[in-house]
């Protein structure tokens, strides 16, 4: 009903497109440097001990999880989560991945205003998208532009999350190329170029899904603009 053509055309096949481009790049660099051992031969967890031993990233507690790809960092207890693959594997990719995830504990620990905001907005972001949908679409439904427009600065929560987010994680990879340089675990050009390689693809799919973000709120402003 309130779908035309404009949004298959300048919204999902980019969308889209973006993000098959970008989870191409980061399985093609998690599967090469999955597989090349780094030089320092230490899996994620002993990357981890070593970079709390020797920088300032102190206090951050570390647990195993099941999955691939599923590292993470727990601000609200202070914990890098580690995914099985990379725990136990001396490889470039679990070094970096895990040098980026104490990235994030290190903006938290320093209390990064980018990290703040985002952090913020985490309670909004949980609701905001889903009640902006129905209000948009209910909005144009009985024809009350009002309502529409309140859907639409909800979705735009979601969005300035979303946008929010690259410059976040791009921050943490910074942070964990140096830390790893710091504790002294690049030990060869090697190690710092698979470590550059895998954490540039992983901030691509941040990329690409904010794009796509911005492009859903472009679209909504213009479905309510054209009802005017």
């Amino acid at each position: 009903m309130f779908f035309d053509g404009s949004y298959l055309l300048w919204v999902m096949i980019p969308s889209l497109l973006l993000s098959l481009a970008a989870q191409f790049f980061v399985r093609s660099a998690y599967g090469k440097w999955s597989r090349e051992r780094n030089s320092a031969n230490a899996d994620g967890e002993e990357v981890a001990r070593i970079i709390m031993q020797r920088t300032s990233v102190s206090g951050v507690s570390l647990e195993g999880v099941p999955g691939q790809m599923t590292d993470h960092y727990d601000p609200r207890s202070h914990t890098v989560r580690i995914s099985a693959d990379n725990a136990r594997t001396p490889s470039v990719a679990a070094m970096a991945i895990t040098a980026h995830e104490l990235g994030h504990a290190q903006q938290h620990q320093e209390k990064s205003p980018l990290i703040a905001a985002r952090s913020f907005l985490i309670p909004a972001v949980q609701f905001s998208p889903t009640i902006g949908y129905m209000l948009i679409f209910a909005g144009l439904a009985i024809n009350s532009l009002q309502l529409a427009w309140v859907g639409v600065l909800l979705f735009g929560v979601m969005v300035v999350f979303m946008v929010l987010t690259l410059p976040v994680e791009i921050d943490a990879s910074t942070r964990g190329m140096k830390l790893l340089r710091e504790s002294g675990l690049l030990q060869t050009e090697q190690d710092a170029a698979g470590a550059r390689q895998v954490l540039t693809a992983a901030a691509l799919t941040y990329f690409a899904a904010a794009i796509g973000a911005v492009l859903q709120l472009l679209y909504y402003v213009s479905l309510v603009n054209r009802r005017r």
